[in-house]
């Protein structure tokens, strides 16, 4: 759309209008671009609001994923966002990832690590610190809840076994599955990971609750314990 280089959209047809494009041909006519110029609804003197949403996603590769990762800070490095554009992109996304997490979580039986995979990625993948979590499951590996145990730095997190096991006994979980992510994208388990996982499935295993397995999450892909024969 060069034609419409340094233009208002005001000023462009109809249909080419983010909003009115939306009403004429649906939601799902729109660019990724296109959704993001909604949301912040004007651009700066030299770019609409299009163009200058085509110029973040092109930051990130348009990669949504990416995107998402993006803070406050860098996002209003971008002429024409200021923090309150900013904070409506971000609580955007954050409201995608909820709606994800809120529809598997409503119908989730846990079978394997994918499930389990499945209803945690979408609050810890896009992440740049950690941030540990457990689900709380029944006899019939249905999940009771979701809580977040712990926030840390880029490097790690601190999280208490007793803080889990009183969740969980305060729950009347039967069994329970951890997970935390690990910003730099390394998926291995570290040595310190290792050996609070051992200690997490001794004393569960003493209030006769069963450690079903522990997953690190990085870049989209995890880890599991119990896939890898370590739980």
């Amino acid at each position: 759309m060069d034609e419409y280089k340094n233009l208002t959209i005001k000023t462009w047809a109809v249909e080419d209008r983010p909003r009115e494009k939306y009403l004429l041909k649906g939601l799902s006519s729109l660019t990724n671009a296109e959704l993001i110029a909604i949301l912040i609804g004007s651009g700066n003197r030299n770019e609409t609001a299009v163009e200058l949403a085509k110029k973040i996603l092109q930051k990130v590769q348009n990669n949504l994923n990416l995107l998402g990762k993006l803070s406050l800070e860098d996002l209003i490095e971008n002429k024409g966002i200021g923090k309150a554009k900013a904070i409506t992109i971000i609580a955007a996304l954050e409201l995608g990832r909820r709606r994800n997490s809120t529809g598997i979580m409503e119908r989730k039986v846990i079978k394997t690590s994918r499930d389990a995979f499945d209803l945690l990625h979408s609050q810890l993948s896009d992440l740049p610190y950690e941030e540990f979590w457990v689900l709380l499951l029944n006899r019939a590996n249905r999940v009771i809840d979701k809580i977040k145990i712990s926030k840390g730095g880029i490097s790690g997190t601190v999280t208490d076994v007793k803080v889990i096991l009183k969740n969980a006994i305060e729950k009347l979980a039967s069994s329970l599955i951890v997970c935390h992510n690990h910003p730099s994208g390394n998926l291995l388990p570290s040595h310190n990971d290792t050996e609070f996982t051992t200690k997490l499935r001794e004393d569960a295993n003493m209030m006769d609750i069963k450690l079903l397995d522990h997953l690190i999450i990085a870049d989209g892909k995890y880890y599991s314990f119990a896939d890898e024969g370590l739980i």
